[in-house]
């Protein structure tokens, strides 16, 4: 059994994933680490070492396969015991006009924004209610409240995601587990490529700031959860 805090990353190989393994890293936390490509991973196992991880874990796996699902959630529960913070992050976004959004398309953005969520928090879940502790952060986007042009397919798997995650929060507070649901506006990472560029990116959210307050709004006490938080720029239009 693993004596340290343990959080467990999707999406973790770069981008807003990697930075909140390393906000948690800082605190010492063990750190299981999972997205599709190794080779991503193994430096963010890099760099959480370098900035205090107890430990760390790497778990390629392919969200869209209930197999690599099930490993993920069975290897971290087996190896170490616990997980005390489990952070579904990892997310596939397509803006096209819905007439040209392909089924496809719109099959694999459901499948890893919310089939694997709802799969790998369901693996989860049974060893924090044994425990009666743990802290569950979704990392949605305010496309899950708004409706935006060419956002049909990714709006809706944040839009489910959302009703989800307000059930599944009233039904686990009873076993002492905080469901928490973080709604960032854009984000400079590699996924804002399909979105316009400069100068636009400059007053972009940035991952360190997403990392921030999923730390935070874990920090709390566990008598008080902060259930959803809406993440934007302060100031859209300073550049």
């Amino acid at each position: 059994m693993m004596d340290k805090q343990v959080v467990l990353i999707t999406g973790a190989s770069r981008g807003i994933g990697r930075s909140i393994a390393l906000r948690f890293a800082r605190e010492g936390f063990a750190c299981a680490l999972t997205a599709r490509h190794t080779d991503q991973l193994q430096e963010t196992a890099r760099l959480v070492a370098e900035a205090g991880a107890s430990q760390s874990l790497v778990i390629p796996a392919d969200l869209t396969r209930d197999e690599d699902i099930a490993r993920l959630a069975q290897t971290v529960l087996d190896q170490w015991g616990r997980v005390d913070v489990l952070i579904n992050n990892a997310g596939v976004l397509v803006l096209k006009p819905f007439t040209d959004l392909g089924i496809d398309e719109f099959d694999r953005m459901m499948a890893v924004n919310m089939r694997a969520v709802f799969l790998l928090t369901q693996h989860i879940v049974p060893a924090m209610i044994s425990r009666k502790s743990g802290t569950i952060i979704n990392i949605a986007s305010l496309a899950g409240k708004n409706g935006f042009k060419n956002g049909t397919g990714y709006g809706a798997t944040k839009w489910a995601l959302r009703g989800w995650a307000q059930s599944l929060m009233l039904e686990l507070r009873e076993h002492d587990i905080r469901v928490i649901t973080i709604f960032p506006g854009s984000v400079n990472t590699d996924m804002a490529g399909q979105l316009p560029t400069a100068p636009m990116r400059e007053t972009m959210l940035q991952p360190e700031d997403v990392a921030h307050a999923a730390y935070q709004a874990y920090a709390l006490p566990q008598r008080a959860m902060m259930s959803e938080i809406d993440l934007r720029p302060s100031n859209p239009k300073k550049a």
